[in-house]
């Protein structure tokens, strides 16, 4: 089966939420809004492979999430170790948003099977109190499961699974809880010139700080992958607003075929 990258416009449960998306930031399905070039093919799904229903549900009162990255595979795949060193394409994500290197990454390695990112047929952001449903395909032998999305209010805050084993059956499932971590690439400043510029539309807060994309070298913390500690209203987040508690999503895999 010839791999591809897929854009999925999921089937999504969306909040109300006044302001967003009058930025104009995030709120197209162009796979550039993401740093992702890829051909998006919907005709995906040969006979004899098994597909799956993912449902992402927004656990959290304040933290957008950005369109989920999805990739089915084999063991050796990893998208991210706690207790590790963040890799470039995960730290991409986390700071920036930046789907881009990891989509690559995944799409140029022989033990992965599928690579979806999940997009809302709304403001493209998965938003809090929001949930978003799609299909992903996995050929024999492509038994797992990994998806990552970041916080999009944090200096570099994440979520997601790393690994979690398919359901074998049809109409079986299997239901997961994430926390919230922190990439450990990226000072929690949590002032907006740092985060990326969303964040202030996304939650209602009004900013003049145009934020930012890209990393700052000068907020380099060199760290590992940890439980992130939340928002402590240090600067411009306020725990009130931009804060969570864990979980921060649940996820849902069904086998459907």
């Amino acid at each position: 089966m010839q791999k591809m990258v897929r854009l999925i416009v999921g089937l999504a449960v969306v909040p109300v939420m006044a302001g967003c998306g009058e930025s104009g930031e995030l709120t197209g399905t162009d796979p550039a809004t993401y740093g992702v070039e890829a051909d998006v093919d919907k005709g995906f799904g040969p006979a004899g492979s098994a597909t799956y229903e993912v449902t992402i549900y927004n656990l959290t009162s304040g933290q957008p999430l950005t369109p989920p990255l999805a990739s089915v595979h084999r063991k050796p795949v990893s998208l991210f170790t706690v207790g590790d060193p963040a890799s470039f394409e995960l730290k991409e994500i986390a700071e920036n948003g930046n789907l881009g290197p990891m989509v690559g990454r995944l799409d140029g390695d022989k033990h992965v099977n599928d690579v979806v990112v999940a997009v809302s047929p709304g403001p493209p952001p998965l938003l809090p109190g929001a949930s978003i449903s799609f299909e992903v395909e996995a050929e024999r032998g492509a038994k797992y499961l990994s998806i990552v999305s970041m916080l999009i209010c944090t200096n570099d805050g994440f979520t997601g699974i790393d690994g979690v084993r398919l359901p074998r059956d049809v109409g079986a499932s299997v239901t997961m809880y994430t926390d919230g971590y922190d990439a450990g690439t990226e000072v929690n400043t949590e002032d907006f010139a740092d985060l990326v510029p969303p964040c202030p539309v996304l939650t209602g807060v009004s900013s003049t700080d145009p934020g930012t994309g890209t990393s700052n070298p000068a907020l380099a913390e060199g760290g590992v992958i940890r439980h992130h500690p939340g928002i402590q209203g240090g600067a411009d987040l306020v725990p009130g607003i931009h804060g969570w508690s864990d979980p921060v999503a649940k996820i849902e895999i069904e086998r459907v075929q």
